[in-house]
Formats: structure tokens, sequence, C-alpha cells
């Protein structure tokens, strides 16, 4: 049955695939045999080495997805490579102040970048798929904040529900495609983002007292339910969130 994980002959585009969660989801895929497409706007040459060393070809597309030519990015994965099979919208950013002082600028920051950039990537690359009569994958990274308020991150909360729905409703329209449509929700992780947090020592211990694996999740953490939904594995999953979380949910 491991051929159902195979993606051999696949191509990946990874958002924010630089470093942390995006890093190691582009090495999962390309460790399963997907070539793989990364797009960030810092260097990503040591996510490169990492997926050539796996034994597949990357390349690097450098953007700001939150005011970039959506279409364009997805046209240069499929010029580079002939085909694109794979959409994991990984990139994000975080803005943390309180919510009765949160500004405008900060709202549109995240929302463009978490929310309308990874909506309208899935977009350009649902009509390729559709336009080549071929199935395709796209897994969202959702978040704990998908399902709770959270403290101090009125826009990262909100952008992180609607990823979600949005998920949901993807995958609505777009099954009949052989487009599967479904999320990962990595609980608390050691990323740039949650920096803040785990540099507050009472917040940190708090967060990590209710998680009943008793850690912090690592970006390789993700490297199996990457791969299970980019994969035959999940052709029958549709609008699902797997929470790789420690139990956080469940508790």
């Amino acid at each position: 049955m491991w051929h159902l994980f195979d993606l051999t002959g696949r191509v990946a585009i990874v958002t924010g695939a630089s470093t942390g969660l995006g890093r190691a989801m582009a090495v999962a895929l390309a460790e399963a045999g997907a070539d793989v497409a990364g797009v960030a706007r810092s260097d990503q040459s040591e996510t490169a080495a990492a997926v050539e060393a796996a034994g597949s070809g990357y390349h690097a597309i450098t953007a700001d997805l939150a005011g970039a030519d959506k279409a364009a990015v997805l046209a240069e994965a499929v010029e580079v490579f002939g085909r694109v099979d794979i959409l994991v919208n990984n990139a994000g950013t975080i803005r943390r102040a309180d919510a009765v002082d949160f500004t405008e600028a900060d709202w549109d920051a995240v929302m463009d970048l978490n929310l309308k950039a990874a909506f309208f990537l899935s977009q350009a690359f649902a009509r390729n798929r559709i336009a080549a009569g071929e199935p395709g994958k796209i897994v969202n990274i959702a978040s704990m904040l998908s399902f709770q308020g959270g403290i101090r991150v009125p826009s990262y909360t909100a952008s992180k529900h609607g990823i979600l729905g949005l998920t949901r409703l993807m995958a609505n329209e777009w099954a009949k495609h052989r487009i599967g449509v479904n999320a990962i929700a990595p609980g608390y992780m050691v990323t740039d983002n949650t920096a803040a947090i785990r540099a507050d020592p009472g917040r940190h211990a708090e967060i990590t007292a209710r998680i009943p694996a008793g850690r912090w999740g690592e970006a390789a953490d993700l490297a199996g339910a990457v791969v299970f939904l980019a994969s035959g594995a999940s052709d029958y999953v549709q609008g699902a969130v797997l929470p790789v979380d420690g139990g956080w949910l469940a508790r």
C-alpha cells in the first residue's frame, strides 16, 4: 500500500518555503518523490539544498504573496516543471496587539497574506487543474486559532477561521473536479511566529502544561500529515482539517 503515498512525478508548490514549517513540508514532499517550487520573500537556498539532497528538483520563486500576481506565480512553476499537482498554502504572518489598539494596517497585512493570497493562489491552481482535466491536491495550513479565539491576535484569528471555512467551500465546489482540498491545523509549534510566546516563561509553561504530549511541536511533525493529504492515500478525504497538536484540542 506504500504506493498510495508515492509522489514520484508530481510537482508541488509550497508557499513560505524558506524556513520553519514550509521548509519541513517541502522536504517531506521531496522525500516522497515530488519536485518542489518554493515561494518566499527570503533566501531559499537551505530549503533547495535539502530538497535536492532528497533527490528532487527545486525551483525558488521570490515573491511577496500579499501583493504578487498569484496566476503568475503558478505559471512560473508550470513553466519550470511542466505541471503542478499539489499546492500547500503555508505562507503566513502574525501581528500582536490588544484588540482595542489593533490598527487597520496590521489587520490588512495579515489578512492579505494569510487568507486572500491563499484563496487566489488556490483559484489559479484550480483553474489550471480543471483546464487540464487532471486531479490536484490543495493543503491549507490552519491553526489552533481556527477553533479558538486566542489573545491579542485578532487578524490572525480571523484569517485562520477563514482558512477553515475556505477549505470547506473549495472542497464543496472542486471535489467534482478531483481536486482534494483539506487543511492541517498545527498546534503550538517552535517557529518564528511563536518566538514571542516562547520568550515569556509564564505563558510558555502554561501552554506546555496543557499539551498532552508534554512538548511543543517541531516542524518535522507535519511531514506525515502533508504527504498524506498531498497523495493518493487521501483521495476520498475532502474538506477535512487534521490537527497536529500533541492533543491540545482533545484537552
